[in-house]
Parts: structure tokens; sequence; C-alpha cells
């Protein structure tokens, strides 16, 4: 579950912090969902790195947006009440040769359950995702607002991986087990998936074989491991981790695991081998640091963060190297950049961004030209 950082917040400015919508919200979000805004911030002057930004979605809460393996197709996962979704829901679509605007994309996960983190598979036959729908049809309820302010996340423990051909049929349950199996991607070379468990009693990071099968844990230290990718040769993943290191900090972080939440405030980005060696942490930034993706070269990373914001809220996309030196600052939004991801191609980059949603909250998905 890529999730947002642990801001309150961030609640007004994305799906993923927020509840199931009532009847009164779903006929907002439908009459938003048809309104076209003027093209008039897509793109900032300074975002040099961007070029031909163009929006794929038009309204509602959508995020985590992967291309398929031949770059014609992305997944993702939305919540819009005007294409029937209650809570987040998996979707695909061919931007190469369609809009959104005009057509609906296609929902594979069945509006059963809560839903999260998809990727193709290799063949972009079918697509894999984290679903809740063992435990129920319905959506998971969200935890309660706390009275100290706090912002905190679910982890629930229905959530188990499944595989979905095109047309939405399951036809694979890859990873399952007690507790939550989610946030799995798929190696570039096709043969690995890398994904968050937490079987060993924290969330750690596992790798295993395309089928599912050969399931090693690679991650041990206290804390949030997740958000995991790999490098474009398929030797390295990228990772974003919170790990508590006062005694406060740990008693609060277990504390929350054992009712199935998580405290995100702070994390920062790390890399390591994919049998868990040569463990680095290349962020020191503080605050919140996720959504890390490798850049087309393998020596650079791209993520999203709001070390620089002033109001707290504020997450950019940041590039850095991956011995942890020259941060560069990518976008511009005053509100909410994050989830990008290189096309295979290295000629593209896809984010999720609250810009040029007419002051709603509106998350949509863009699209760019990558220059280096």
């Amino acid at each position: 579950m890529k999730r947002l950082p642990g801001l309150s917040l961030i609640l007004t400015v994305t799906y993923l912090l927020s509840s199931c919508v009532n009847d009164a919200s779903e006929k907002h979000q439908e009459k938003e969902q048809t309104e076209i805004v003027p093209d008039t911030t897509t793109h900032y002057p300074q975002e040099i790195h961007l070029a031909n930004i163009k929006q794929l979605t038009n309204g509602g809460d959508n995020a985590e947006a992967y291309f398929s393996f031949d770059d014609s197709m992305i997944t993702f996962q939305a919540k819009v009440p005007a294409w029937g979704s209650k809570c987040d829901q998996i979707y695909y679509f061919p931007f190469t040769d369609g809009d959104m605007k005009t057509q609906m994309p296609k929902m594979l996960s069945e509006n059963l359950g809560r839903t999260t983190c998809s990727y193709f598979m290799p063949g972009d036959t079918s697509v894999l995702y984290a679903s809740t729908r063992s435990g129920s049809d319905s959506c998971p309820p969200e935890p309660e607002k706390r009275t100290d302010g706090k912002y905190v996340w679910p982890v629930y423990a229905d959530f188990d991986i499944y595989v979905a051909n095109l047309k939405g049929e399951v036809i694979d349950t890859l990873i399952s087990g007690p507790g939550y199996d989610a946030e799995a991607t798929v190696s570039p070379n096709g043969d690995k998936i890398v994904f968050t468990s937490l079987r060993s009693g924290d969330l750690e990071l596992y790798v295993c074989d395309i089928d599912g099968s050969n399931i090693n844990q690679i991650t041990f230290g206290l804390g949030y491991d997740g958000g995991a990718f790999f490098s474009p040769d398929g030797s390295k993943l990228v990772f974003r981790s919170s790990r508590p290191e006062t005694d406060e900090d740990i008693k609060v972080y277990k504390d929350l695991l054992v009712q199935g939440l998580v405290m995100p405030t702070n994390m920062e980005i790390y890399t390591c081998n994919i049998d868990g060696s040569n463990l680095e942490q290349i962020t020191h930034l503080g605050k919140a640091n996720w959504a890390p993706f490798f850049h087309p070269s393998g020596k650079k990373i791209i993520f999203s963060s709001n070390h620089a914001g002033k109001r707290g809220y504020e997450f950019n996309l940041y590039m850095i190297n991956i011995d942890g030196t020259g941060l560069e600052r990518i976008t511009f939004d005053e509100i909410f950049d994050a989830f990008p991801m290189f096309s295979y191609d290295g000629k593209r980059l896809v984010f999720a961004s609250n810009r040029n949603n007419g002051g709603t909250h509106n998350t949509n998905l863009f699209i760019a030209d990558w220059i280096d």
C-alpha cells in the first residue's frame, strides 16, 4: 500500500487518505468528473526535465499509474464515483489509443473490497494487484480520526496479491497468508516480484519468483519497509522506510502495528541488492520522502518529498544520485506531485498531481516526455 505520508492536512488533497464518500460527495465528484478545467497549470516553467505534459484523467482520485512492458498502457488505482468505485479500485487504459476524458478505463478489480498497488505482468496480458476481497466484498472501514490529530493509515490484514487478466477475471491468487501482503512490483526482466508483508510480525520486504514461489525475506530492520521498485537491470531495489530509533518511537510503532496501523510521518529512501545485501540509506532529508523510482540510467532515483515544504503538505518530485549526492528538484506544484514512474524505454514519466484541478481535491494522472 504505497500511501501518502502521515500529515493530516494531506487529507484534503488526495484520495489515498480519504474515506469512502457518502452519497452527497459522490454526486459532487460526479459533477467534477464531467467538468473540463482549462489546462492553465499543467506545466511550470521551472520543470525543465518535463515536456509535452498531458493530463490523462479528469476528476476524482487517481494515483499509482504504472506502464505496461510495451509502454502502450497504464494500470492505476482510482476512486471515481462516476466510474462506479466507492473505494480504491484497479483500472487499466491504453493511453496511446484513447483519452480518459471521453472514454472510461476498464476496471480490473470487479469492485470487490479495497485494492492497491497494481503492476503489469510480463506479456502485458495480466495485472497483479492487492485486494481485501478475501475478507469482504465491501470497502473496509477507515481508521477513526485520532484525538491527538496525528495521521495513521491502515495495513489491512485481508490484503492478498492477485493476478487478473485484462477482462478483470482473477486467474491466480499469487501471494497470500496471514496478515498484510501488498505493494508488489515486477522486475523489468520479468522474473522476480518484490512485495511488503507482515508475515514476520513486522512490515518487511520480500522477493519471490514471478509465479509467487521461492519467497525470501530481504529486510530485517524494525519499521515499515515498502513501496519497492527494481532497478532497470533488475539487480537492485529502491524503497522507502520509516525506521523508529528512540524508545518512544519504537513503542508507538509497535503499539500501532498491533492495531493494524502505521504512522508514516518520517520516511527516507533506501537501496539494496535484490537479496537484501548492500543496504544503504540514500536520503537524510527528514519529513516524508517516499514513492521512489530508478532513473533509466540506474544511477539516479526520482522520489516525492515534502522536506522543503513550509506547510507540511507540499510534495514535489526530486532526483538524487544513488550515492546520495546531487539532489535536484523536478516539479514545482504548490500542493502534491508523487508516484513517478519512467516508461521502460526511458522516454516518458507518468505521475500523480493535484495541479490543474480547479481548486478541488482531485488528484489526476499526468504523462510527460522526459528530458535529461
